[in-house]
């Protein structure tokens, strides 16, 4: 009995070291989020340059949806801007709705990164992060790719690049038009 720990350290060590292999093999950027495969949450916040008006969800029902969350103290907001950008000059506003919302910052903030940066797309503030809270934000940026359906396809915790959107939304409007399954 004196050796027994010879072979049961190692015996004892193969499920710590699988666990250890599968861990690092997955996408630890990537977040696991509720909401995908299912209805997005219903908002309506307020604009961010009028803020007594508002934009809701359901003002782009039957579109594909993008919604970022971002902040002007956010430096991967930044890297990804002009993917947001370029994402709002090549879709058709008619299919493909793009908003963001500005996530723990001020409104001064938010429009002088704008103003700096261009883009126009519907900006709402979120006082309180209570839409933030119901789609289950943990930082940004975040983006959601909605389907013309209201259903959650991605939740990305990280900057966008053009071919994620590319990707994303392209699946969505062939799922929209019928042509396919969406998500990726």
């Amino acid at each position: 009995m004196r050796g027994w720990w010879r072979w049961a350290l190692p015996v004892a060590a193969l499920p710590v070291l699988a666990l250890l292999y599968w861990g690092l093999g997955q996408d630890q950027r990537r977040l696991p989020s509720a909401l995908e495969g299912r209805e997005a949450p219903a908002f309506r916040l307020a604009n961010l340059y009028n803020p007594s008006d508002s934009v809701s969800l359901s003002d782009f029902e039957g579109k594909v949806v993008v919604l970022n969350y971002w902040a002007s103290w956010c430096i991967p907001c930044i890297s990804e801007h002009p993917v947001l950008v370029r994402m709002r000059e090549t879709y058709d506003p008619e299919e493909v709705a793009l908003i963001g919302v500005l996530f723990q910052d001020t409104p001064e903030n938010g429009m002088r990164f704008i103003e700096e940066l261009g883009g126009e797309w519907p900006l709402v503030t979120d006082p309180g992060s209570l839409t933030a809270i119901e789609y289950g934000v943990y930082g940004v940026p975040e983006t959601y790719f909605i389907g013309a359906d209201g259903v959650v396809a991605l939740r990305h915790d990280l900057a966008v690049t053009w071919d994620l959107v590319e990707r994303n939304v392209d699946s969505l409007l062939m799922a929209r038009r019928g042509a396919g399954p969406a998500g990726s």
